[in-house]
Parts: C-alpha cells; structure tokens; sequence
C-alpha cells in the first residue's frame, strides 16, 4: 500500500512542474508561417491643389515707346508782348518781324531743338515755343529743320572752307576760311557773322545746336555713346542771307 501512496505523489509533483501547454496555431501561426504586416495606408486626406498647367506662350517684344503720327499743324496764340519771328531756328539768325500778343497763328512744323515752324507765306519763320499757347502737343508736328525748310540765300558772299576738325578727347575744335562780313551788311552791331550748326553727343543722346562765333573757329563738346553719328555745318551770316554751308568733317573718337 505504501508503495502505491508514493507513485501517486510523485505523479502528482510531476503534473503540477509540467510547462504550460503551447498555444494552437490558429491563434499564432508557425515560425515559417509568418508573412509580412500589411503596409499602412494612411487616411484620406483632402488633396492639394496643383497649380492648374498653363500654356506655355512666346514672350512678347518689349514695348516700343510710342511715337505718334506726325501731324500737318497745329493753331497757337502768341502769349508775349512781341515775339520774334527769325529766319532759322535759334535766337540768332536773322530777324523777320515780331508777333503782337494775342495773335493768332498756324504751326506747320518743328526743329529738334523745340523751335517751332510758322505758317507766313511767302517767308515761313521760326519762334520760340515758350511764348505761345498751344491748342495740342507740339512734339506732334513734323520735324522740319534741317530737311524740310532752306535757309534763305546770300546774293553777296559765297559759302566759307572748313580747314579742320579737331578733336581732344569730348573737345571738338572746327576752323573756317574768314569770311570778312562787310559792315554795311550787318543786320545790327550784335550779329554773328557766323552759325555754326550741330548735331552732338551728349548723355547718348544726338542734340541739335546752333553756336555762333565772331571768328573763324570754334570749340565745342561732342561725347562718345550715341547710336546716331554727330554732324554739322558752318554758315555764313549777312543780313540778307546765308552763305554755305560748309560740312564739318566730323572728326572721330578714339579707341580706348
């Protein structure tokens, strides 16, 4: 009896040491079973907008600045008490006669240093364009000087020779055959017997000048950078008319 009592406690102390029994593989599959976690896949979200494709087109050329179309005249009121009308365009070419205040006149043109063109046949002349009221632009009117009006001609003395053109850097030095202008032909004690015209370089832009002189040279300033080539001519001045002109050989910069 002893004996049996022993068997059962040792088979007892054996159940109760025993390791828990492993799971099923239904609740956890096999080693080699094992297959990778399904990948996340975040919820929706609301999407960005992409910038809508827009149609690729050429550029355009810049804008060219606006030139308007040249127009034929224009009216004014002279707004001085007497204004000079001068055979050229430039207070010192010859006097024609003088506008009253109030006078009523026809533009016909204009001359690149702003003087304005007047309609008085048989002899147009030119005036000064801060002493008039204009009625519209007068940059619109055709340009009329040197191409479209003549210089009236000397019937006494003939066109002068320009001997040189110098130049010392921006300086243009020009020299004239003398022209000895009797004084009996002098329009007043302050004429210049000699108009210089020029068209020069300055800040890249070609700017219409008439100089004067009592002698036969002159010294002005011609700059480089201009798209336009600078120019000019000499006259010479009684008070009947104009000899010349006589063409500058414009002299050249240098390279730097």
């Amino acid at each position: 009896m002893k004996p049996i009592l022993t068997l059962l406690l040792t088979l007892v102390v054996l159940t109760a040491c025993s390791p828990a029994s492993t799971p099923t593989s239904d609740l956890l599959p096999a080693a080699n079973e094992f297959t990778q976690p399904a990948s996340f896949t975040p919820a929706a979200s609301t999407p960005t907008a992409s910038p809508l494709a827009t149609e690729t087109s050429t550029p355009l050329p810049p804008t060219a600045s606006f030139t308007p179309t040249p127009i034929d005249s224009l009216k004014a009121t002279v707004s001085a008490d007497r204004l000079s009308c001068r055979y050229g365009p430039g207070p010192n070419y010859l006097y024609l006669f003088a506008f009253k205040a109030g006078a009523n006149i026809k533009l016909v043109g204009r001359a690149d240093n702003d003087w304005l063109l007047v309609e008085n046949e048989p002899q147009r002349c030119w005036i000064h364009p801060d002493f008039v009221t204009v009625a519209g632009d007068p940059r619109t009117l055709r340009t009329m000087y040197p191409d479209g009006f003549k210089l009236i001609v000397s019937p006494y003395y003939s066109p002068t020779t320009v001997l040189s053109a110098e130049r010392d850097g921006d300086e243009v030095t020009v020299t004239w055959v003398e022209v000895k202008v009797s004084p009996g032909k002098y329009e007043n004690p302050n004429m210049f017997p000699y108009i210089i015209e020029v068209w020069r370089c300055e800040d890249g832009e070609i700017i219409f000048e008439p100089l004067v002189s009592r002698f036969p040279f002159i010294t002005f300033v011609d700059e480089a950078g201009c798209v336009q080539a600078s120019h000019g001519r000499v006259f010479v001045q009684e008070k009947h008319g104009y000899a010349g002109p006589a063409e500058i050989p414009w002299p050249e910069h240098s390279d730097p």
